[in-house]
């Protein structure tokens, strides 16, 4: 029986990361509040998490609305707005099987594309986010090369992944949180096949509260790892037009040395 990816944005995990990724790659939200400036409105941040790119736009004025697959994420999310005075529209949908009220001018796709999902999937994705824009709007979907990341090669090798799943190294480096708690977090990899270039983590996330251990989870999340090439083909597929890759969140050209592409292509 086929069992549907898994991703780890609830619980514990999502208020780990609703308390310490604002601070995580903010040259992010200066490249893509320059493309929405850019008679890009109205827009859709698809993947919104807890909204580390939404709500700056939204105090900015900006005509955004948010979705995640996570209604953890959307609710944290929901929270951080009400606070700043604003009042997102917000939505629980995967990409896959996105259905919204609007069609929108921009819509971007920024650290979550492979994430919790599949390669079907995310074929289906790229049709519905196309489905979602007005003829001429621009898509950005944004990957990790799977080079970027030095810890993770050795497991492409045969005997590398003999080593697999790594043993547990829990992180005891406790963050301390608004509310007087301390949170953890450490990754490990579980599998990693070359051929279906696909990736499994375990996240072990922990809740601290005056020096003991309140709560604990474990999750895993499945990785869909994309070269430059490929995703070229799906978009093409999917009947996107005047592709071009930036690397870093520049507008520039791509080198080898870039963890990050970011794919800008029309309807």
């Amino acid at each position: 029986m086929e069992t549907s990816p898994q991703t780890w944005h609830y619980g514990i995990v999502a208020e780990w990361w609703s308390n310490f990724d604002d601070d995580f790659r903010q040259h992010e939200v200066s490249y893509y509040r320059a493309v929405l400036e850019d008679d890009g409105l109205p827009a859709l941040d698809a993947g919104c998490g807890s909204g580390r790119l939404l709500i700056p736009f939204l105090g900015a004025g900006m005509d955004v609305d948010g979705c995640d697959v996570s209604a953890d994420m959307i609710a944290v999310c929901r929270e951080k707005a009400t606070r700043s005075g604003l009042s997102p529209n917000l939505f629980v949908q995967p990409l896959h099987d996105l259905d919204l009220p609007r069609k929108y001018r921009t819509i971007f796709v920024c650290g979550v594309w492979g994430l919790g999902s599949n390669r079907e999937r995310d074929a289906q994705a790229l049709t519905r986010l196309r489905d979602h824009l007005v003829p001429g709007g621009t898509l950005l979907v944004d990957i990790e090369v799977p080079y970027a990341d030095s810890d993770q090669w050795p497991f492409w090798l045969k005997n590398g992944r003999g080593s697999l799943p790594e043993a547990h190294q829990p992180n005891r480096e406790r963050r301390p949180t608004a509310d007087g708690s301390e949170l953890t977090l450490s990754t490990r990899i579980v599998d990693l096949d070359p051929l279906n270039q696909h990736l499994i983590l375990e996240m072990h996330a922990e809740r601290w509260r005056g020096g003991q251990l309140e709560a604990e989870e474990d999750r895993l999340l499945d990785i869909g790892l994309y070269f430059k090439n490929e995703m070229l083909l799906m978009l093409d597929r999917a009947g996107f037009r005047n592709v071009v890759v930036h690397g870093e969140h520049k507008r520039a050209e791509p080198t080898p040395n870039d963890d990050f592409l970011v794919f800008v292509a029309t309807r």
